[in-house]
């Protein structure tokens, strides 16, 4: 999967956070606002959307600085090393995740760090991980000839008679 070049794709991802986190914060707050708000319909529909009007563009806003640290980091990462690999992610992560809590001390900057670099491990295992599941299916599909019979795996599941309604004389069950 090509990604954009460096200089676009920290745009790219910084639209993209700020999209998931407006999205996000948007179910977040406008459940939070109808739980909060007085009780009424009306009043809890505008609780609702005051909720979502005040605080989900500051979501979106996180969000979207996170996307932005990181894919300087990690475009960084790429211009230094000269290769463009899961560790790059890794440690952008955990890159991210320290600046973001620099001013909680470094003792806050460390777990954030640690917290940071373990999700990002964690999606680029599951990514790794899927792409070489699918990697052998479709090696195996090639070797079965490339067709897979739609009906193939499939059981056959016969219902009792007393279930299906249909029995031999009213009354009557086997």
């Amino acid at each position: 999967m090509d990604r954009e070049p460096c200089p676009w794709r920290i745009v790219d991802d910084c639209g993209g956070a700020f999209a998931l986190g407006a999205i996000g914060g948007t179910l977040f707050h406008s459940i939070k606002g109808f739980r909060h708000a007085p009780s009424g319909q009306y009043r809890r529909l505008i609780g609702s959307l005051n909720a979502v009007k005040q605080r989900a563009p500051r979501v979106g806003a996180s969000f979207s600085a996170w996307g932005a640290i990181f894919s300087t980091i990690d475009c960084g990462f790429v211009y230094m090393r000269k290769k463009e690999d899961p560790w790059n992610s890794i440690m952008s992560g955990a890159l991210t995740g320290a600046i973001l809590q620099a001013r909680q001390g470094p003792s806050a900057m460390l777990g954030s760090a640690v917290i940071g670099g373990f999700i990002l491990a964690m999606i680029e295992g599951t990514g790794i991980l899927i792409n070489r599941y699918s990697q052998m299916l479709m090696a195996q599909q090639a070797q079965d000839g490339g067709e897979m019979d739609p009906d193939q795996g499939k059981a056959e599941i016969k219902m009792p008679q007393f279930l299906t309604g249909q029995s031999s004389s009213p009354g009557q069950y086997s």
